[in-house]
């Protein structure tokens, strides 16, 4: 079992950065691969990103790349999410998730583990 508490959303203005951390609970994390969705009000739950378990492979999402970039310290079981260039459109609830597949997957149904998300918004 892995359990995720995601932190560090907030207000901030169009142009500006934040840095989300998801916090895992066991002692395996590392095999996990870990993955950033967002959802908009009223919209799907859309893909932002995964990293590998070594951290050594991350995947993004068109509309975040070159602006998003995951991390992640396996020896504090944390996966940051430092997004740059933030802009009204960035504007979700952000979940992080684990798969214990190990799968740099864009799919949220293959995810095994979901924090409770935190508020980004952007404001313009």
């Amino acid at each position: 079992q892995v359990q995720l508490v995601e932190s560090g959303g907030g207000l901030v203005q169009a142009g500006g950065s934040l840095r989300l951390s998801c916090a895992a609970s066991g002692r395996t994390f590392n095999t996990y691969a870990v993955g950033w969705f967002r959802q908009a009000p009223e919209k799907e739950r859309d893909f932002v990103g995964v990293i590998s378990g070594t951290g050594g492979r991350t995947y993004y999402a068109d509309s975040v790349k070159g602006r998003f970039t995951i991390s992640r310290d396996n020896a504090k079981n944390t996966v940051y999410l430092q997004m740059n260039s933030l802009n009204p459109e960035d504007t979700a609830v952000y979940y992080c998730a684990a798969n214990s597949g190990a799968l740099l997957t864009t799919h949220a149904f293959l995810y095994n583990f979901w924090g409770q998300g935190t508020q980004v918004t952007v404001s313009s």
